[in-house]
This record gives C-alpha cells, structure tokens and sequence, in this order.
C-alpha cells in the first residue's frame, strides 16, 4: 500500500512537497483553506513583486530623460494595477493546480487540523472528511503581526496584506517598521508618487543587515524624498478626518494619509489540533522542528513559516522536498541536509539587495579573518548603459584557501546575481573559480569577477 500523506497548507511548502513526493509514489492529500499557493500567491510575495515590477517601470520612465529620451509620463491606473496582480496569482494558483492534479494528488478545500496522531480532519464546504495518514506536514504559514495598540480599518489603517494594493493611493503614507517588508512598501509606494515616512526603531533600516548595504538604500530613500524618523518606536494610531497620527514613544509623530504595519508575523498554529497530536510549540506559536524538518512527534512534520526557519519562500519550497524524500525514505541514501545559513535572499527595493552565506559583521564578532572586496556598480559598463550605477558588489572568502564565504550586493539585478555567490558558499568554490569563468560583456555579472580578482 502507497504511503498515506497527508498536507495541511498548501502553500510552497505544502504544494512541492505534495508534488515531490507524488512524484515518488505517496498518496498525497492536500488540505488549504484560501488559495492554492498560499499566502506567498495570494496576499504576500507575488502581489508585492508585481506591485514593484509596475514601480519599476515608472522609475525608468522618469530616468529617461537622462538616457536620451524626451521627457516621459507615467500614471498609475490603480484599478489596471489591481486587474494586473489578480491575473498574475490567478495563473500561478491555476498552474499548481494543474500540476497536482495532474500528479493524482487529492485537494480539499477547508480547513484542517490533527484529530490524532494518524488522524486529520478536514472541514469542507461539502462536509466533514476523516483521513489516515501515515505522515502529516503541517504548513499553514503566517499572518501579519497586529499590536494591541494598532486598529487596521482596511481604509486608513493598513496591514500589509490590504495594500495590494490599497483602496486608494495614498498621499502620504506612514510605514512602521524598516525589516525587509517595510523598505519593500516604501520603495514601492514611492516609486507610485506617494510620499513617505518610515519609522525605524533602531538606528538603521534593516537591522542586522550589513551596515554598508542598510547605507546605501538610506542614502537612496533619503535622496527620493523619504522621511526616515530613527530611533522612534511607534505605540499608538489616531485618526484625525482623512489623516492619520502615528505616535512614538519618544514624544514625536508623523502625520500622513495612510499608516501602514509592517512588523512582523505570527504564525497559524492555532486549531490545528496539535494538543492531541501531542506536537510541542514554542513561545512564539512555531512548531520547533529537526534537520529533517520533523515535530518532535517523529511522522509529522513542519515546513514553511510554521518551523520559525527563515521565511522565504525558496526556504519553505526546499523543506517541501526535503520532507517528501524523508517520509517515502530517501533519506537512508545520499541526503544533504538543509544549511540556513547558505540561503540566498533578496529585498526588492530599488537599487536591489541581496545576501548570501557570512556577513561582515558576523564574520568580526567570532573573530575570523576574512578577505573583503568591493567593487561598485559606477565601475561596471552594463550599469552605465542602464542608467543605474547605484550600488556595490562585496564578496567575502577566506584569505587562506580563497573559498567564498558569502557575499551582499546592492543594485539592479542583486536577486539575480547572488545565484552566482550561492553556489559558490554551498559548492565551496573559491574566488579564483569566478574569475576565471568567461562571463558576458557588457554584463552586470561581470562585477562579480571584479570582486573576486
């Protein structure tokens, strides 16, 4: 008999584990209660992507003047835009769909939970379903982080998930919160033509990002008009008519149109039954989890935002695997565990950033040597032809063996371009298998054998 897996959380974690391991022989069941994809599809990672991609593309049309065009116009069609970001999610939900079902994988739409170890429940709009389950993956994700003293209304007061994108543009919006999210809003709804106020509550945006990146991109917004308010944490929301006030607990404020929460996420691990499963959760609401990303209940397993890993998408997609090839057994053979550490990820703001592998700081605070170069985009001829020479190529490696260590970029197509370094840091390369690559000219890439030389 076929092993009897079951996924709750059909997003990248669930949807490629159900794939991989139909693809191995398991009969799979998925359960989600939204969309197909999850929440990376349907309110998170696609919608703000493709918010972006269109700020983008008026950014270039402004630069035009400097690349020999005749002034150009651009306006926002906000109803085209929210046309835009539905038909993208709707392909990419139609797509998975077809995969799985074309893989005989079994999809329930409702919600799922844990009625035993061996038993799921899943409640759908045509009844209640009982399953057996040889193995259970439970990848039900997040949802954004609201503090008692923030009321979102959904028309001034937003969470991130009700600005793809908002009722209306704002004037003047008010982001709280300087993580990943929150330089993704400002740079997004700026490059829109709003003006914006970012409330950063240390003294830097992007804490714990290197210091020369979390620069640059300040330098950029401050350049772009953006008001940065430092070491301000915000503790209250007034409406006043069509504004809002933000209040911080230093005494100062930031009045705008619109306030935006961008501070974190919570993870969905309540009504999964997890009690009577017998499935630990930490303080936090996560499912601590293994290197084989199993609960401490050895058949059930974690993936995704629920594990309190890093929350990627790129991550939880690689734990969906992962998870497929230990519950069908491949784990006895060749098997390479996950190293975190060795993830890649991007922050889509303009100019571009990207990590990978060590940081600087990092690197310094446990006193290893390291070799560090840089080599700016200014000195780059692709980025000239594109009229963009902001940013920096740094890449990090071991003065002794010369292997790459890891690497930050800051600039177009840094999300694209730190490929290059991730497999350097996971294939243990060294700077000198870089150099002597025979890239493209003229190419962004180019920048990359610069830094190793």
């Amino acid at each position: 008999m076929a092993t009897r897996f079951v996924i709750i959380g059909a997003g990248p974690a669930g949807v490629e584990a159900a794939s991989h391991a139909a693809s191995l022989g398991a009969e799979v069941t998925v359960i989600e209660r939204a969309v197909m994809g999850g929440a990376a599809n349907l309110w998170d990672c696609i919608p703000s992507k493709a918010m972006i991609a269109t700020g983008a593309v008026l950014s270039l049309v402004r630069r035009s003047e400097g690349m020999g065009l005749a002034r150009l116009q651009g306006t926002v069609d906000l109803e085209g835009l929210r046309r835009r970001i539905a038909g993208v999610s709707e392909h990419l939900r139609t797509s998975v769909c077809g995969l799985l079902e074309s893989q005989g994988v079994r999809v329930l739409h409702g919600a799922g939970r844990l009625k035993s170890p061996h038993q799921v429940v899943a409640e759908t709009a045509d009844g209640v379903h009982e399953l057996q389950a040889d193995a259970v993956m439970l990848s039900t994700g997040s949802r954004p982080r609201i503090p008692e003293w923030a009321k979102p209304d959904g028309d001034r007061v937003l969470t991130t998930r009700q600005a793809y994108p908002p009722p209306e543009m704002p004037g003047h919006l008010v982001v709280i919160g300087s993580g990943v999210t929150g330089v993704e809003f400002v740079h997004m709804f700026r490059s829109f033509g709003s003006k914006v106020t970012l409330i950063v509550s240390r003294q830097q945006v992007l804490p714990g990002k290197d210091a020369e990146v979390a620069a640059a991109l300040e330098e950029d917004f401050l350049n772009s008009g953006v008001r940065l308010l430092k070491g301000a944490r915000a503790e209250g929301i007034d409406r006043e008519g069509d504004e809002v006030v933000v209040r911080c607990d230093d005494g100062r404020s930031a009045r705008g149109s619109h306030a935006l929460l961008c501070i974190g996420s919570v993870p969905n691990s309540e009504s999964l039954g997890l009690e009577v499963a017998g499935v630990e959760v930490d303080q936090g609401g996560f499912v601590p989890c293994n290197h084989h990303c199993q609960s401490n209940v050895g058949h059930i397993y974690v993936g995704g935002d629920l594990s309190g890993k890093l929350p990627l998408a790129s991550v939880a997609t690689a734990q969906g695997r992962k998870i497929a090839e230990h519950v069908m057994g491949m784990h006895t053979r060749q098997h390479r565990h996950l190293d975190y550490e060795k993830a890649a990820s991007a922050i889509f703001t303009e100019p571009e950033i990207a990590d990978v592998g060590l940081a600087e700081a990092d690197a310094f605070a446990i006193g290893r040597k390291i070799r560090v170069t840089k080599v700016p985009y200014a000195s780059n001829p692709r980025a000239l032809i594109d009229g963009d020479p902001r940013g920096f190529v740094k890449l990090l490696s071991d003065p002794a063996t010369g292997v790459v260590l890891g690497g930050s970029i800051v600039g177009r197509g840094a999300a694209e371009l730190i490929s290059v370094i991730a497999l350097a840091v996971t294939a243990h390369l060294k700077v000198s298998d870089i150099v002597e690559s025979l890239l493209v000219h003229p190419a962004l890439a180019e920048a990359l054998s610069d830094a190793a030389e």
